[in-house]
């Protein structure tokens, strides 16, 4: 096997892994129940284009529109969503976030922060040297698979 072919097999299961266990330990941490990672993804979408749309919120989320339409209709029911009539286009509908989910994803972040700094400070500084440099690479990386035909 080729060397890009070993990493990819090593650091794809890595993330994925990484993402799970610093998701459950903050759960575990905060003692909330379990939001789908893409019910967590659309609540953060919505924070950073407060009052956009659902095909807004599709493209920054490069899905569906109608995959987004009901995650939209589930985080509404379960109270962390709004739907406002834009005033300038009655057909149009806004999203906002409900002062609920605003305080669940800065309680997650803090939560989160905290877990994922108090594990960093146990690693060697060498480690900790290595994966502040990988974060520029990975970010690349997701731009060079983003950017994929």
């Amino acid at each position: 096997m080729t060397t890009t072919v070993v990493l990819a097999d090593r650091l794809l299961p890595a993330v994925t892994a990484l993402r799970r266990a610093v998701r459950r330990r903050t759960r575990e941490r905060l003692g909330v129940e379990h939001l789908p990672a893409g019910r967590v993804e659309l609540l953060r979408a919505v924070e950073e284009l407060p009052g956009a749309g659902v095909g807004a919120v599709a493209r920054r989320l490069r899905l569906a529109e109608n995959t987004v339409s009901t995650a939209v209709r589930g985080a509404v029911a379960d109270g962390h969503l709004v739907r406002r009539t834009d005033p300038a286009d009655r057909r149009a509908v806004r999203l906002e976030l409900t002062g609920a989910a605003r305080e669940r994803l800065q309680r997650w972040r803090t939560a989160r922060s905290e877990l994922v700094e108090a594990a960093l400070g146990r690693l060697p500084d060498a480690d900790r040297t290595a994966l502040e440099a990988a974060v520029p690479a990975l970010e690349r990386l997701l731009d060079a698979v983003e950017g994929e035909p």
